[in-house]
């Protein structure tokens, strides 16, 4: 069966969109990856969608605009990969607005922008879409979704493999060995905490608004960065919680980027982006010493993916402070690093299709499995 991703992650720069066949067994499915398409948001977009991402009030006809205008360009992303309209099932996400973790007093609850109906409509195919809430509603995080997807789609190897998501978020998948004492183990998975988010807003902002990222990592490359602060901060709450835990935007924004920025002083602005750079590494390395540590889980390799996979001084930074582990990109697989997630969500809708469940309780928290999605068609 053709099935289309789409995905539009935390960094909100726009859409990837990916064509893909899946046939065989749910669990561990046969699969291609025909084409991927990526297109960026109008900047006016991407403004909007990061200030309403983190809480700036807007009235209820602006939303709407919004959604419209997201919903636009998720269709606009789904022809680029798909012009010949193939696909027979299309799997989005839609754009995270706001995601609130479940608590000891309060149930969890996320809010993706999108339109499905329109979506199916201007493609004239059915659409699923609002992952998320069946997890949440059995008392999950509602996310990461990701990981049980990536051990359907890249499977096990002699050892633990580890697939690192380095969007505006790092999100961490640990894959149990093929063979030995732990290949019964659950597969594992969580949200580190930022990966290119602070670093894109401090671009933005250093740069009056004419750099939206830090291209080649030639910024950090050219300051030093903060160890000391940096121990300090992976001391702060969210580093120290056990998974299951999920975050986003809403906790690593512009307000959190303020309150490094006044942390670290005035230092230069190359220094200030090298430990924001070193920072999202040292999330990443200190969650892994703990797993190592209380769950004996001792990775063989780490897998990146993601849009930071493509900055020379974050990929250096975890190589330095994953001491001893063999780190690279995803395209060391056969899976494109920016096509990861726009793959899952495919696999994700057509999952949906068989009634297969893509929740993983030992990951989210929720009670038991669910098939995630609700299902759309044109009118």
């Amino acid at each position: 069966m053709l099935c289309l991703g789409l995905m539009s992650g935390t960094s909100a720069d726009g859409v990837d969109a990916v064509l893909a066949r899946f046939d065989g067994a749910p669990e561990r499915p046969n699969w291609k990856l025909l084409s991927h398409h990526h297109s960026p948001y109008p900047a006016a977009l991407r403004e909007e969608l990061v200030r309403v991402g983190q809480g700036e009030p807007r009235p209820a006809a602006a939303l709407l605009d919004l959604a419209e205008a997201v919903t636009e360009q998720q269709a606009l992303a789904a022809r680029g990969a798909d012009p010949e309209q193939r696909a027979a099932l299309i799997g989005c996400h839609g754009q995270t607005l706001w995601h609130r973790p479940p608590t000891r007093n309060r149930r969890g609850t996320s809010w993706q922008l999108l339109q499905a109906p329109l979506l199916a409509q201007l493609l004239a195919r059915p659409v699923v879409h609002d992952f998320r809430a069946a997890d949440l509603a059995l008392g999950g995080q509602g996310a990461p979704l990701v990981p049980r997807a990536d051990a359907a789609l890249i499977g096990a190897t002699d050892g633990w493999r580890g697939v690192l998501n380095l969007g505006g978020i790092a999100n961490l998948t640990l894959i149990p060995p093929r063979c030995g004492p732990q290949r019964q183990e659950a597969v594992l998975g969580w949200d580190c905490g930022p990966a290119n988010s602070l670093i894109d807003l401090a671009m933005e902002q250093f740069s009056d608004g004419q750099q939206l990222f830090d291209r080649d990592g030639a910024m950090a490359a050219a300051g030093r960065c903060g160890d000391a602060v940096i121990q300090r901060w992976l001391g702060e709450p969210y580093f120290q919680l056990s998974p299951p835990k999920s975050t986003g935007r809403e906790c690593f924004g512009r307000e959190d980027l303020k309150r490094r920025l006044r942390q670290l002083g005035a230092i230069p602005a190359a220094d200030a982006v090298a430990t924001l750079t070193g920072f999202s590494a040292a999330v990443v390395a200190q969650d892994l010493e703990r797993i190592k540590a209380g769950r004996k889980v001792h990775l063989l390799e780490l897998v990146v993916a993601g849009g930071g996979s493509r900055n020379p001084m974050l990929m250096r930074e975890l190589q330095r402070r994953c001491r001893g582990l063999a780190v690279g990109r995803s395209e060391g697989i056969g899976v494109a690093a920016e096509a990861r997630e726009a793959l899952v969500f495919a696999l994700l809708a057509w999952w949906h299709h068989r009634g297969h469940p893509g929740n993983a309780p030992a990951i989210t928290g929720a009670t038991r499995e669910a098939c995630l999605g609700v299902r759309v068609g044109p009118a």
